[in-house]
């Protein structure tokens, strides 16, 4: 809308984080900048252990930076806060609540909505990730994938102005995989709401990004930012297309550098993940 400030801007600026002090010190993120900009999709890839949940934890405020510093809308973020929501790699859905519980355990909580009203809204957003008929089940009789769509409509009832997403889908087979792929960026092309997600999958940043950020090895800064300008909607068709293609080699390439790099310290873990990337694209 015209003259209307958009909200929900993140940036990371000269951001050093180290643990530990003297000859225990180790370095994670050093000179590291970026902006997750408001109504966007940018994900973060980078080698393994190179400090991707890091960056998560100091964007939501569970850590401060060593030197440098993050801003919301251009103010210090000295702490968590509603405005910033993290969906883990592990589920957080409390086991003794029902799934529809869970979903309006945080606006109860914190008083944002009558009861009523909390669940009203909690029903229509697990119509919308398909588990309406489940509001009654308990976490443990739902699959990954279930306890995964559980943990969006209970972020989305916050409303946070940015989802943080630190490689939610870990875990899940390939196929529930590509499925919650789907969901999600469904879920975020009706929102517009501002969101970074961390992922060490190549097809998936590639799939679900407006803008992608490649991180360095260890300690970390930004390697590489791509624009994605692929067309929203997204469908998996696009997958085939010769602009997907392009860009997944472009990140590729870059990604392959730090792995070498990784593997040259005795790090195998993102080299092995670079030379599997590449046996697929010959196949």
């Amino acid at each position: 809308m015209t003259g209307t400030l958009r909200r929900g801007q993140l940036e990371l600026r000269g951001v050093a984080k180290i643990f530990g002090d003297g000859e225990r010190a180790r370095v994670v993120l050093d000179g590291c900048s970026f902006v997750v900009s408001s109504g966007q999709l940018t994900v973060l890839i980078g080698p393994s252990g190179c400090g991707k949940t890091t960056t998560v934890n100091l964007l939501a405020g569970y850590e401060r930076p060593t030197r440098g510093e993050v801003l919301l809308d251009g103010e210090p973020v000295h702490g968590p806060g509603a405005t910033r929501l993290v969906v883990f790699q592990e589920t957080a859905l409390f086991p003794w609540m029902t799934v529809l519980d869970n979903v309006t355990f945080g606006p109860l909580v914190r008083r944002a909505l009558p009861r009523r009203v909390a669940r009203a809204e909690a029903r229509r957003l697990l119509e919308r990730v398909g588990l309406a008929d489940f509001a009654h089940r308990y976490p443990i009789q739902l699959s990954g994938g279930m306890q995964r769509r559980a943990e969006l409509a209970r972020a989305m009832i916050n409303d946070p102005l940015v989802m943080l997403m630190d490689e939610p889908f870990r875990g899940l087979d390939a196929m529930t995989r590509q499925l919650m792929q789907e969901q999600y960026v469904r879920l975020f092309e009706e929102s517009g709401r501002t969101s970074l997600f961390v992922t060490s999958e190549l097809e998936e940043a590639i799939f679900l990004a407006d803008r992608l950020i490649i991180l360095t090895n260890r300690p970390s800064r930004v390697k590489k930012i791509m624009d994605i300008d692929l067309p929203r909607p997204r469908t998996y068709q696009m997958l085939a297309a010769r602009r997907y293609l392009t860009l997944k080699e472009e990140a590729l390439d870059a990604l392959h550098e730090e792995a070498m790099q990784a593997f040259a310290t005795g790090t195998t873990a993102a080299y092995d993940l670079v030379e599997a990337y590449r046996k697929r694209a010959r196949g």
